[in-house]
């Protein structure tokens, strides 16, 4: 028996999560955290816009950048004009390529999850 999706119920949304190997994943959270790095030029910054202490941010960072070939992400310590944060070239391709590999997998995916949504009780039968 199949359920007709409520209205009221948010979309459903698919969040990619990438191991390689043991210890090295690249996911929703560090894709985040490298776009904001991006948007803003700032690790501090980056990391509180998601809620997240500086020294969080910044482990996530040094995983990233010693997971990788090449770092991910470059700064400079403040001083007079401050300090600053970028994404290196790899860094650049790296998030672009994790983009591409949601929306392929979103729209790949995108019959199966309405499948399930649409098995989902009402929520307002929920209790």
């Amino acid at each position: 028996m199949t359920q007709t999706c409520n209205a009221d119920m948010p979309a459903p949304s698919l969040r990619l999560r990438i191991v390689f190997g043991d210890l090295v994943m690249l996911g929703p959270g560090k894709a985040d955290l490298l776009e904001r790095i991006h948007d803003t030029g700032s690790i501090a910054a980056a990391g509180r816009s998601m809620s997240m202490s500086y020294k969080r941010a910044w482990m996530l960072v040094e995983t990233m950048n010693t997971a990788f070939q090449e770092p991910l992400v470059a700064s400079s310590r403040g001083g007079a004009k401050g300090g600053g944060a970028y994404l290196t070239e790899t860094g650049v391709e790296v998030l672009a390529q994790y983009r591409a590999l949601e929306a392929l997998v979103a729209e790949a995916g995108a019959a199966q999850v309405s499948a399930l949504q649409a098995l989902l009780r009402d929520p307002s039968d929920r209790k």
